[in-house]
């Protein structure tokens, strides 16, 4: 369980919640209420102590050169304890992401150094509510979405909390004067 102050940097994909929405009609024990649909790009990101206003300006340097990004969810994978929907157009945001921050490694290094981009649809079933899961989720595919930004969530002891978004305007931010 991560811990109060953890932040990471999220693609949300409201497009996408009838996943969760299918995965919870089958066992709600495998999803997180209250958490929507996303893509994590980067967690964890920084403690939040750290970010300040410093670094969100670094964040959206970052990013900020990345225009918006139409997803295809096209198809659900699985492994053990996972369901889930691969989203490779959001790889090369990941990829920047971990190379301007590498000392944050994804998932603390439970998935290697640098998993592939995803959208959970289910944490932990048993194998057969996996296969329901899946079969049922399928069926909801293909889901496209645009991401036009990003969004920094921290964690409190009240859950997670929106703490800053990121436009994905497709040009480098103007330097403050």
């Amino acid at each position: 369980m991560p811990e109060t102050g953890t932040t990471a940097v999220l693609a949300l994909v409201p497009e996408a919640d009838v996943l969760l929405e299918v995965a919870a009609s089958v066992d709600e024990r495998v999803v997180r209420a209250g958490v929507p649909a996303h893509v994590a790009l980067l967690y964890p990101w920084l403690p939040a102590g750290r970010i300040g206003d410093d670094g969100l300006e670094r964040l959206s340097g970052v990013l900020s050169p990345t225009g918006p990004v139409t997803v295809d969810l096209t198809r659900i994978e699985r492994a053990d304890g996972f369901v889930g929907v691969p989203v490779p157009e959001l790889g090369p945001i990941a990829g920047a992401l971990r190379a301007a921050y590498p000392g944050q490694v994804p998932y603390g290094g439970r998935f290697g150094p640098d998993p592939r981009a995803h959208l959970t649809v289910a944490l932990g079933p048993e194998p057969g509510v996996a296969d329901e899961i899946e079969r049922r989720a399928a069926r909801r595919l293909p889901i496209t979405a645009r991401v036009a930004r990003l969004h920094v969530v921290e964690l409190t002891s009240m859950g997670w909390r929106p703490v800053a978004h990121i436009p994905l305007t497709g040009r480098a931010p103007h330097p403050s004067s």
